[in-house]
């Protein structure tokens, strides 16, 4: 069963018609009791890092979370489910994270986002993919067979920063590189969006629904 985590964010239909379109049965959940060990759980976010993260500890789904990374039970984070990872978010002041990868959540920033040609923030768009020095997108699981080039659908002004370069699984470029997801044993997370990437989202899904 995969189940998508309701902690009043995110856009949670859209990614359970992503996946049933795939033929694969998925439920969105609120509650703790209605998850079990045998879940693959979708932790999607929309909208600013404090708000998802209080709507996360005061749903009581943040230690459902917790458990399933400590067990290394397959999760997939989508967006700011990916930015929740972190220490810290660094938007409207400092919020605390899960903690569960080491790094913080902050603003595009720097030269290329200055003067007239400067690049543009919210990155709201497609871009392509790009393998991290350490290795090819090839070697995570839920990248795997998205054919050459793909490009991914964006919609964020914050990005991960300080992570360590061995949970980098895939990088897009806004000004410079940015950590497009991230992957450890079983936990995976995308800063785009799957379930609005077309055939290439589908295929991340897919991969993850059948691991």
């Amino acid at each position: 069963m995969i189940r998508i985590v309701d902690y009043g964010s995110g856009n949670l239909r859209s990614v359970q018609k992503a996946v049933q379109s795939l033929g694969f049965e998925a439920t969105i959940s609120a509650r703790p009791e209605e998850f079990s060990k045998g879940d693959k759980l979708i932790l999607p976010g929309q909208g600013a890092f404090g708000d998802c993260a209080r709507g996360l500890a005061e749903s009581g789904l943040r230690e459902v979370v917790l458990d399933q990374i400590a067990a290394d039970r397959p999760l997939l984070g989508v967006c700011v489910g990916l930015q929740l990872l972190f220490d810290v978010g660094r938007e409207d002041g400092d919020h605390e994270g899960l903690g569960v990868l080491r790094g913080e959540v902050v603003k595009f920033d720097g030269p290329a986002f200055e003067g007239p040609d400067r690049a543009k923030i919210p990155l709201m768009g497609w871009c392509p993919l790009l393998s991290p020095a350490s290795r090819s997108l090839e070697e995570t699981p839920v990248l795997r067979g998205l054919g050459p080039n793909p490009h991914v659908y964006f919609v964020h002004s914050y990005h991960a920063a300080g992570v360590d370069p061995a949970v980098v699984a895939a990088e897009a470029e806004h000004g410079g590189r940015f950590v497009a997801a991230v992957h450890r044993g079983a936990l995976t997370a995308t800063q785009f969006h799957p379930e609005k990437s077309q055939a290439v989202g589908l295929q991340i899904l897919r991969n993850f629904a059948t691991l």
